[in-house]
Parts: structure tokens; sequence; C-alpha cells
């Protein structure tokens, strides 16, 4: 089931510039998700496109490749200091650990130098935390904040696929969390990796930061770019 907008929601965007990283990843998707909005949404590739911009998105793929780029792209430094300056930022899987301020498994090179984020969120993320690809699965998330898609019977729950997503670790104390995975009978979970007695946090929000472990861009399921969009404008 997808939660597609409003009419009045898909005109929430209308008037802003929303960049998406266009390195690497599912960056097409999330590009079309903030059309719907009714914002304007560019790719962004070299850092004089960041200029003008009321958001960016990170989008799913590869944490590692995605760093490489921005630094070889020479925007890694330019995106710090928009993201320390206050950009409003969504990062969905990749993009939720490259705005992590630590990861409890970083990649490394060949050189044995470990990956780069561009920080922000103060939290600790560990990488395919559920496993890998063939290890995907989705799930219903109760997700704080979407009241603004509120029906008779209360607000949908949000339906998430996990594709070798990250999980939160450590949250900091200024950071909210949104939506957490919990623990199941493992006769009846809906993800491969066991979960006993632990709920794991898939999406957080500081300040004008967001961040989910999945991918909404995928599924239809619109009411996460809505949120980030709201957060833009101070309504959420």
């Amino acid at each position: 089931m997808t939660n597609s907008l409003s009419a009045a929601s898909a005109r929430v965007g209308s008037g802003l510039r929303i960049g998406v990283l266009a390195l690497q990843g599912d960056f097409r998707e999330h590009l079309r998700a903030i059309e719907a909005t009714g914002a304007e949404a560019v790719g962004i590739r070299r850092p004089k496109e960041l200029d003008g911009l009321h958001g960016l998105v990170i989008p799913g793929g590869e944490s590692t490749a995605i760093d490489k780029l921005a630094r070889a792209f020479d925007l890694a430094g330019p995106l710090k200091e928009r993201i320390a300056d206050g950009l409003p930022v969504y990062g969905s899987c990749a993009g939720m650990i490259l705005l992590a301020s630590d990861i409890a498994d970083p990649a490394t090179d060949l050189s044995g130098a470990p990956q780069q984020t561009f920080g922000g969120l103060d939290i600790t993320v560990r990488r395919n935390a559920f496993g890998r690809q063939r290890e995907s699965f989705e799930t219903d998330l109760d997700f704080k904040g979407l009241d603004f898609s509120a029906t008779e019977s209360g607000v949908p729950p949000v339906h998430a696929v996990f594709i070798r997503g990250p999980w939160v670790e450590r949250v900091g104390p200024d950071v909210e969390i949104l939506a957490q995975v919990e623990p199941a009978d493992p006769e009846h979970a809906s993800h491969a990796v066991p979960l006993p007695g632990t709920a794991r946090i898939v999406a957080v929000r500081s300040g004008r930061l967001l961040a989910t472990s999945f991918h909404p861009e995928v599924t239809g399921e619109k009411r996460v770019h809505e949120l980030f969009i709201r957060m833009i404008r101070g309504e959420a």
C-alpha cells in the first residue's frame, strides 16, 4: 500500500528549490518524489549548484562511492559547510550514513583510511546492519511527525523497504527518534536478522536534518518527503 500526496500536499513544496545529490545511487527516484510535492527538484553534482537551495536530499546507494565521488568533485567540503550552516538535509539509507557523525564499522580504502561523512547528525550508525542484499525486507512502521496525514482512524503506518540498510546505535541528546523496527518472534519476523529484546532505530531527526534507514522513494510513500518539506518551511 502506498501513501500518495493529497491535492493540498502536492502543493506544499511550491516555491522551494530542493537539490538531490546526483553522484551515485537512486537519485532519480528522489527527484520524482520531490517534484511530487510541488517543489523544483535539481540534481547536484558541482559545488556551484548548491547555491540557492532551500534543502538537499542525499539518496540511497553506496555510501563509500558517494563519499569518494563527493571528494573527487570538490563537493565534500562545501557540503559540510552548508550542513554546518543550517542547510536542511534529508538522507535515506546511504544518506543516513553520510549524515552521521560516527560510523561503527566504517569501510576503509586501499591505504587503510576510513570512509568519511558530511556529518551533522549526532548519531552512530552501523552499515549493512540488517544484512546483505538477499536479506532485504519490508515492514510497517509507526513514524512520528506525520500527523498531517492523519485520517479518522489515525496516522497510517509507513511501509518501509530496507535494502542493505543501516541502523542507529547511538543518538545524541538533541536527536529525536522517529521510528524503530521492533523485535519480533523469529517465526513471524519480517526481517532476517534476529533482534532479541532490542528495537532498532531506523529514522531520526535533529533540527532540520532528517534521516531514514529505508527507502520511501521506491514504494510510493511520499509522506517522508512531505515531512522534510514541512521541516524546511518550519511547519514540522
